[in-house]
């Protein structure tokens, strides 16, 4: 496959030119997933303290605080490799993104200072503060919603694709609570356990629909992709996919059922299938399109930098990302733990024991 992809570009697989771009790809794929997921559970969880209790609010997001700068690194990565990788894909893709692009930029901002700023703040105006957090978050999620809702309609302009692609938002919304809320059943107990446990399960379903909406319209909207995965050829993973889709989910919900009647032996098992269902969703998409960046419009080569430009990014990228990747994954070393409850603070000189 890749031999004859080389040969219909007019390029040798062995020559730079045609794997470099591959290569980057590659690294962009990895990094999506991981600031899915790593920065998808703190998005999901910021949304939801405004449905827990007051009491409880401080607490989720004092579970956040070890992974915030972290979390955020990621999908950052991700744009400034594109830019520097796909410069000539970087301007007319981002046109067609500029709104909800936009609201994404303005969702991080506001969740990043009104974080740092509840930290710091009195007592009596940190609610203001964790609803700046909480209108972040949502803006953050709504808006990577669309993206991918303007992506998968290839763009299209009219009216029905823009209430698909709001649609999406509101799906990716209900994602990201998902990851937060099973997230939050592997880390915590008790009544927040319980109510992480309703939650998810509420939001399954408009996952599942989000899903399912995304891959019927990604055929529909593009014969291209329609063919792909309709040809006889591409059956077997085309029907692999669906099927794992659909024990992901049946298995998530039977797991949610079971949690708070069989303690920690299944705390994890919900957070780890809504990883792989999105590792799932993100493997369809990138394969649906490969190797287009605009779908019948421009291939991945098309949109690559000059080689010159491409061996300087990759030099940076092969020194840097393993360095980061390193010193990130250290930062995550306990965020699949149990939380620990606070130790009691130690008597002073002259109090009684």
């Amino acid at each position: 496959m890749i031999a004859a992809l080389a040969a219909s570009l007019g390029l040798d697989p062995g020559d730079p030119a045609f794997w470099m771009p591959l290569v980057f790809m590659g690294m962009l794929f990895v990094l999506i997933v991981a600031g899915t997921v790593l920065d998808g559970f703190d998005l999901g969880v910021g949304i939801l303290t405004q449905f827990a209790p007051a009491h409880e609010r401080g607490r989720m997001m004092a579970l956040l605080s070890p992974w915030r700068d972290a979390n955020e690194f990621w999908l950052l990565l991700a744009v400034g490799l594109f830019v520097a990788a796909f410069p000539f894909a970087w301007g007319a893709i981002m046109g067609n993104l500029y709104a909800p692009l936009t609201l994404m930029l303005l969702g991080v901002v506001l969740r990043s200072v009104s974080f740092e700023f509840r930290i710091r703040a009195r007592q009596e105006t940190k609610p203001r503060w964790l609803l700046g957090f909480w209108l972040g978050s949502l803006m953050t999620a709504f808006g990577q919603g669309m993206v991918l809702g303007r992506v998968t309609t290839n763009y299209q302009s009219l009216a029905g694709y823009h209430w698909f692609s709001l649609f999406v938002g509101l799906c990716a919304v209900a994602a990201y609570v998902l990851l937060g809320a099973t997230w939050l059943v592997m880390r915590v107990e008790g009544d927040l356990q319980r109510r992480a446990v309703n939650w998810a399960r509420h939001a399954i379903r408009w996952t599942a629909a989000g899903m399912v909406a995304i891959a019927v319209t990604l055929g529909l909207a593009n014969p291209g992709i329609f063919y792909k995965w309709s040809n006889l050829a591409h059956i077997g993973p085309a029907v692999s996919t669906w099927v794992a889709m659909l024990v992901g989910f049946v298995a998530a919900e039977v797991t949610l059922a079971r949690v708070p009647r069989q303690g920690d032996r299944f705390n994890g098992t919900p957070f780890v299938i809504c990883v792989c269902l999105f590792i799932l969703m993100l493997g369809g998409l990138a394969y649906s399109f490969f190797p287009y960046l605009i779908l019948d419009e421009m291939t991945l080569w098309d949109g690559a930098a000059a080689l010159s430009a491409s061996r300087l990014v990759l030099a940076g990228a092969v020194v840097a990302i393993p360095l980061l990747l390193v010193f990130n994954l250290l930062a995550y070393r306990s965020v699949f733990r149990k939380e620990r409850p606070p130790l009691p603070a130690a008597p002073r000189a002259g109090e009684a024991r």
